[in-house]
């Protein structure tokens, strides 16, 4: 018997009961903290204004004061968006041992395939989530075994909206970079450049009977420096704000961007990671694709240079190699 998958008990459970392991404290039941009949209108930016300083000025301040915000007119195509959900969503509907195949090795540093946990969470909680994860770019760094075969048409729908992304990406770090006050180029370069890592994550958020009581993810920021991420039309991203937890509201075909903690290191904190959490339906499956846009295992980050002085702006965080960055997460250990 291999790892409880959450997909599994979904579909075992009676009406109105889950494993205690997938219940929440109270203060993090999503149906007692999150703020009833309100959706968080977080910025949404034409990313095709042809004002460019207008555009620059939304993104820097969406990136100071949320941390979060979602683009649209982005020039990814509905079409390639589609497909990608529609390959991933076919994924997870195949047999249970089929998906197996795919399944992360347990003795493995990767993050890389097929799984359920990912963290090591306080009082032994589980997310009520499984997930798959695998790289879509640079070549240099795929490992095919985890691209699954099944449907046919899964690796070119991936391929192409990995290809459809570079722009985005590179317009972005841009935009984030002037806003700094650097040159376009600088803090791409100073995330890897062109080995910054694209690594796909699928969310799988089956129906949950009691929706009140889990959550999809617990609340965290991405570790990442950016995630561009499509949702399907399922409700479940919140965000905090000022200490309360917020739905976000769904624009179809629109990427919505987190500023992930390299981002918030590198800016020296002028750009703030977002703190969001995910909750889960009673009789819909959420599905999302966050891409995570990182930096190679042995890069070094931290706040750029340029943005540094011993007087005025001292450094607010440490600089390291990000694989210890993300060993320290991920086993809730300081940074």
């Amino acid at each position: 018997m291999g790892v409880e998958r959450v997909q599994d008990i979904a579909s075992t459970i009676s009406e109105d009961t889950i494993p205690a392991e997938y219940i929440r404290s109270e203060n993090e039941q999503p149906g007692i903290t999150t703020v009833p009949n309100t959706v968080l209108e977080c910025p949404t930016i034409d990313f095709s204004d042809p004002d460019e300083e207008k555009l620059l000025k939304q993104i820097f301040e969406a990136s100071i004061d949320w941390g979060m915000y979602q683009i649209v007119n982005h020039d990814i195509s509905n079409e390639a968006i589609s497909k990608l959900q529609a390959v991933g969503k076919e994924f997870f509907e195949l047999p249970q041992e089929e998906k197996e195949v795919y399944a992360k090795d347990p003795n493995s540093k990767s993050v890389e395939g097929y799984g359920t946990f990912l963290q090591k969470e306080l009082e032994g909680k589980k997310g009520w989530v499984d997930h798959l994860f695998h790289k879509i770019w640079p070549p240099s760094t795929i490992n095919y075994r985890f691209w699954p075969k099944t449907p046919a048409s899964y690796r070119e729908a991936n391929e192409e909206y990995a290809k459809n992304l570079h722009k985005v990406v590179e317009k972005l770090f841009k935009l984030l970079s002037l806003g700094l006050g650097l040159e376009a180029q600088e803090l791409k370069k100073a995330i890897g450049g062109d080995d910054l890592v694209y690594l796909l994550k699928i969310n799988y958020y089956p129906p949950c009977p009691r929706p009140d009581l889990a959550l999809g993810v617990v609340a965290h920021t991405d570790m990442s420096a950016l995630t561009i991420l499509v949702p399907n039309e399922v409700q479940g991203l919140q965000a905090c704000r000022d200490g309360q937890w917020y739905d976000v509201k769904y624009i179809p075909n629109a990427l919505v961007i987190h500023i992930g903690d390299q981002m918030e290191i590198m800016s020296n904190g002028k750009y703030r990671a977002v703190l969001h959490r995910t909750t889960v339906s009673k009789d819909k499956t959420r599905i999302s694709w966050p891409v995570f846009l990182e930096p190679p295992a042995d890069q070094v980050i931290g706040p750029h240079p340029k943005l540094v002085n011993d007087k005025e702006n001292p450094p607010e965080y440490k600089t390291k190699k990000y694989s210890e960055y993300v060993y320290n997460k991920l086993n809730k250990m300081p940074q």
